[in-house]
């Protein structure tokens, strides 16, 4: 068991085996690149002369016209016919087992922890809906673009967080690690790093 200090000054004790992992640059890298994969929403598409409505009968006969030869009018040549490579909604599902998941998760945080770029709290919270507020409290902690994870969060600093540039709320259920990646700093609830060191282990 290793000891965490907390921003209060008090301490608890954390998991060796979660949160002192060695950072494995291949597996973060492959559990983040499948998480955005498996984000991402395919809904480009366009028309093949199949699916444009109408052409249904040929525009003239084959021969004796002087003109080339035409089966449809919703040709792809047409104004007005279909795509020839035309896109369809694509899915990009990329299958990451719980275990890789689980261990990136501990590299993620076991280097945010040497780096010293995770601060646990015990209680978090300002007194009114207020972005200056919320801007002045993460002051005082030293810290400007930042992650913050909380197990409830409260209605003020909901409203607060969302006028805040780089700076992100998110309950301790969405909690993902892009998002942990992505901000200089993490503020988290000790109640959630307890949580997560058990279901890490």
């Amino acid at each position: 068991m290793m000891d965490f200090a907390l921003s209060n000054g008090e301490s608890m004790e954390l998991d060796d085996s979660v949160f002192s992992a060695e950072f494995n640059v291949p597996l973060v890298s492959q559990v983040v690149q499948a998480y955005l994969s498996n984000g991402h929403i395919g809904t480009k598409a366009q028309k093949s002369r199949s699916d444009v409505q109408g052409g249904g009968h040929k525009p003239w006969r084959q021969k004796g016209t002087g003109r080339a030869r035409a089966g449809t009018s919703r040709s792809p040549i047409w104004r007005g016919g279909g795509v020839t490579f035309a896109a369809r909604p694509s899915h990009r599902h990329v299958k990451v087992n719980r275990k890789m998941y689980r261990k990136a998760m501990s590299c993620i945080l076991s280097e945010l922890i040497r780096q010293n770029r995770l601060i646990a709290t015990t209680e978090f919270d300002i007194d009114a809906p207020k972005t200056s507020k919320l801007k002045t409290s993460l002051s005082n902690l030293n810290l400007s673009n930042c992650l913050i994870v909380l197990s409830s969060p409260s209605q003020n600093i909901q409203r607060a967080a969302s006028n805040l540039k780089h700076v992100e709320l998110l309950s301790s259920t969405r909690l993902n690690p892009v998002d942990l990646i992505h901000f200089e700093n993490v503020l988290m609830d000790a109640e959630v790093l307890r949580k997560l060191g058990e279901s890490l282990s």
